[in-house]
């Protein structure tokens, strides 16, 4: 079983830049493929970027490509999200997640274990 800590939100404004990171213990994280969803106020949770366990496979929903980096490093157990020009409709709670059997995968039912969350707000 894998713990995870999800840090780096914040308070930003449209355009400016947020890295967050996912630390994972109890495990090492090699074993896993590694998500990043969100969830706004009323909304369902969505994918937003996976990355395989060498970080050879890397998928990113439509709405942050060419703006969000998703990467690992196996070797601190942690797992990042560099997330750049950011917009107002990026504001949500941002979740990890950790899936012990996919290669890869963008559907949350996929994933194991999940953080408690890290807020971020980008104002207009």
């Amino acid at each position: 079983q894998v713990q995870l800590v999800e840090s780096g939100g914040g308070l930003v404004q449209a355009g400016g830049s947020l890295r967050l990171s996912c630390a994972a213990s109890g495990r090492t994280l090699s074993s896993y493929a590694m998500g990043w969803f969100r969830q706004a106020p009323g909304k369902e949770r969505e994918f937003v970027a996976v990355i395989s366990r060498t970080g050879d496979i890397i998928y990113y929903t439509a709405s942050v490509k060419g703006r969000f980096t998703i990467s690992r490093d196996n070797a601190k157990n942690t797992m990042y999200l560099q997330m750049n020009n950011l917009k107002p409709e990026d504001t949500a709670v941002y979740f990890c997640a950790a899936d012990r059997t996919s290669e890869v995968a963008l559907s949350t039912r996929s994933y194991n274990y999940w953080g408690q969350g890290t807020q971020v707000t980008v104002s207009s």
